[in-house]
């Protein structure tokens, strides 16, 4: 009977063992049928985020929701391999997907832990899941990504499983793929990483949120050393390694990403242009914008507008802290307090927040957002000396403890007390043969102010507009010897479009008749003004827009000649160019090639002779007369300051508007033309005597001189149809000996004088009456 009963249980349990069987067989069967086609794997398409390049090839920009670098899995060092091999899936070149030693050790572990400890997901189900399955924690998920892991091994090497794995597992901080993190957590690419780099990065896909070395250093640290165990019972590292690399610091880079150059605003750039035609398809398809922002000319443009503008707002002095805290808010939890009070206060580059800790004998102690306090005594307070008052809690601008201030280090690396400007400025340049872009720096920070003033502000340009109309007035028949009555005028308002104008010189002072060459290098408004009425306020409007200037934003009347008009610094810095060059017109671009993931070329500039891609808009005379002009300027007008790069070859002028609201210089050399700006967004007065020599001038000194530095000097040599002659300055009539040369146009040659130099005394009486 007991025998009858053992064979009955047991035919009964065989039987339900196979239909048990037979079930999971059909389900699989089932199951099989319906997964997803392995195509995605075969035809891997990640997303990869659009990337903005200098013209060397460097990194300036990167949009997309995913940050990703492509790898072979020959390009994956073998350390990281055996770490991630260690961590995750140490028999996965042995198994067919999955691990059954792996399941059983799991299951063991996790019954004798009392709950679920350990998985056993091997390499290859992760990958299923990743690319086809959700992560929810149920056992038809785990049954589908099992099928799924079969299939994938039986469609592909395990090399590309590895590599498909190493390039789509998240890691955290937005980074996706080894290559990737390796270079958003240790800012070097994969090839360049150490064993205990790898180790941790090896340990962030069991949970990137947790083991993020940026938000968690310390969980980090512990999963990288138990990593390394692994990796030591494993015998790829000897015991004496693994207790070297447990206690090896793994510096970790705190910005998300670093580019190689400040160029927010020409990646924006470049990102609104590839939006535009691919809307979010953008930012995954692995678009490469190569542009022609060259390294050397866009840190140098940086650095000279931050630098000058911060001299700028040093010399309209300190407006006080940015806000007071209350050290004490939360008791004896200072830190908490201190921590808090960075929440609002903005930090630009290498400008940062602190908080006064203490203020004794002429030094400060400061406690910075990094953690760290600092003294800072002698010339870091020299800025801000006459407000040390611990005493006077009145005065908003004093600092006593409590104070949110802003500190820098300067080129010693001492710290001193800064203020973030309120002013704007911008910087471009361009190579005048092509357009090519340069630099663009289109405000002092794009993080705080991302509105572009190099392509988006309209603003008057003043006194460096006035070369526009004295080059119209080339084309009508005056010269550089041309004498111009630089004398008092009075305008109804009739005549100016507004109201009763009597403009003045800057300096309120009238120098009578003077030479047109004069009355540029020396920017006489009244003599601009002369000129404009003897050639037609229509006339000029049109000629203007012959250098790519709107004739709608420069109305014709007489305050254009002063520059009443509107610019913006890329448009003059284009109009420029054309002295520059002799005579063409170029349209300035930005962007030389963009290649899709694989480097196929979508589009690419075509780089010809300037006189085939371009045309011509001014007599190359008329441009090297111009040129020869501004050169004065330089040589003894308002920017004599430029005359420190010890180079003949530069030419340029000023530009200051009414009350000083605007400051600019725009000059150039034969192969690179630059404009500088400086104002307010709101336009105030910059302050008295806050010029385009004092304001605008030195930033585009600063920039030459970095990028002209090896530099030969160039030769304006003059075209055909100029001549040289000799000039008596005081009428511009040319004489046989004496005087001073002068460039013409062999066409408008001026009368011959008298062989000897009138002295002022001695000029004929009836000279003023023939003046303009």
């Amino acid at each position: 009977m007991i025998t009858r009963w053992l064979y009955y249980s047991f035919i009964t349990f065989f039987a339900l063992g196979l239909i048990g069987v037979l079930l999971v067989v059909f389900a699989a069967l089932v199951t099989f049928s319906s997964l997803p086609s392995l195509n995605t794997l075969t035809d891997y398409q990640p997303k990869i985020p659009l990337r903005i390049y200098s013209e060397e090839g460097l990194l300036i920009g990167e949009f997309g929701a995913e940050r990703r670098n492509l790898v072979s899995i020959d390009a994956v060092p073998t350390h990281l391999k055996q770490a991630i091999l260690a961590a995750e899936d140490d028999r996965f070149y042995e198994h067919s997907g999955v691990d059954y030693m792996g399941v059983l050790r799991a299951a063991y572990s996790n019954f004798t832990a009392g709950g679920v400890r350990q998985g056993a997901s091997t390499i290859t189900m992760q990958v299923a899941r990743n690319f086809f399955l959700t992560r929810e924690k149920t056992l038809t998920r785990k049954f589908s990504e099992a099928l799924l892991a079969f299939k994938i091994e039986h469609s592909l090497s395990k090399d590309k499983i590895l590599e498909l794995y190493v390039n789509q597992i998240y890691l955290g901080q937005r980074s996706y793929g080894f290559a990737a993190a390796a270079q958003t957590y240790f800012g070097k690419p994969l090839q360049d990483i150490n064993l205990a780099e790898a180790a941790m990065l090896a340990g962030l896909p069991k949970a990137p949120s947790s083991f993020n070395p940026v938000v968690n250093p310390k969980r980090a640290k512990a999963r990288q050393r138990y990593v390394l165990s692994r990796l030591y019972k494993l015998n790829h590292i000897s015991e004496q390694e693994f207790k070297q690399l447990e206690n090896q610091p793994v510096p970790i880079v705190k910005q998300s990403r670093e580019f190689a150059m400040p160029a927010d605003y020409i990646a924006e750039m470049a990102r609104q242009i590839i939006y535009d035609r691919l809307n979010e398809e953008a930012y995954s398809r692995g678009i490469k914008v190569y542009t022609t922002i060259r390294l050397l000319d866009q840190q140098a443009a940086y650095r000279a507008l931050r630098s000058n503008v911060m001299e700028y707002d040093k010399r309209r002095g300190y407006r006080g802290p940015a806000t007071y805290i209350d050290l004490s808010k939360y008791g004896t939890d200072q830190e908490k307090a201190l921590e808090e009070a960075f929440d609002n206060v903005a930090e630009s580059d290498d400008i940062v927040p602190a908080v006064v800790l203490a203020v004794k004998n002429k030094e400060i102690q400061v406690y910075k957002k990094d953690g760290k306090t600092v003294a800072i005594q002698a010339e870091g307070l020299r800025f801000v000396e006459k407000f040390l008052n611990t005493q006077n809690t009145d005065n908003k601008k004093n600092i006593r403890p409590g104070a949110v201030i802003h500190i820098q280090q300067d080129s010693k690396k001492n710290w001193q007390v800064v203020q973030l400007p309120k002013v704007e400025a911008a910087f471009v340049s361009i190579d005048p043969n092509d357009g090519a872009i340069r630099a663009l720096i289109g405000g002092f920070d794009f993080h705080l102010n991302q509105f572009n003033h190099v392509t988006q502000a309209w603003r008057q340009p003043g006194s460096s507009f006035k070369p526009f109309i004295y080059s119209a007035s080339l084309e009508k028949g005056f010269t550089a010897a041309t004498i111009i009555n630089d004398a008092p005028l009075s305008f109804s308002a009739a005549q100016t479009g507004s109201k009763l104008w009597e403009p003045r010189n800057f300096d309120g002072k009238y120098s009578g008749p003077i030479r047109m060459r004069e009355a540029l290098a020396k920017s006489k408004n009244l003599a601009s003004i002369r000129i404009l009425q003897a050639i037609d306020l229509q006339y000029a409007q049109d000629y203007i827009t012959r250098f790519g200037f709107d004739a709608d934003k420069h109305p014709p009347y007489l305050p254009m000649a002063l520059g009443s008009g509107s610019v913006t610094p890329l448009q003059i810095t284009t109009g420029y160019a054309v002295f520059a060059n002799g005579g063409f017109r170029v349209k300035p671009y930005f962007i030389s090639r963009i290649e899709d993931n694989n480097g196929n070329i979508l589009e690419q500039t075509r780089k010809e002779s300037i006189s085939k891609a371009n045309k011509r808009v001014i007599d190359p005379r008329n441009a090297f007369i111009m040129t020869s002009m501004m050169q004065d300027v330089i040589n003894y007008g308002t920017a004599t300051r430029a005359k420190q790069l010890g180079r003949t070859d530069l030419a340029g002028k000023t530009g200051t508007t009414s009350n000083f609201v605007d400051a600019w210089f725009c000059g150039f050399q034969k192969n690179l033309v630059a404009s500088a700006w400086i104002g307010y967004d709101e336009p105030q007065s910059l302050g008295k005597n806050e010029t385009g020599g004092r304001a605008a001038l030195p930033m585009w000194i600063q920039y030459m001189e970095t990028v002209l530095k090896n530099e030969p000097i160039a030769k304006y040599s003059p075209p055909d149809g100029i001549t040289v002659e000799r000039i008596n300055p005081e009428t511009g009539l040319r004489v046989l000996s004496n005087g001073i040369t002068e460039y013409f146009l062999q066409e408008q040659l001026p009368p011959l004088s008298t062989d000897f130099l009138y002295e002022p005394e001695q000029a004929p009486q009836n000279l003023k009456d023939q003046l303009f």
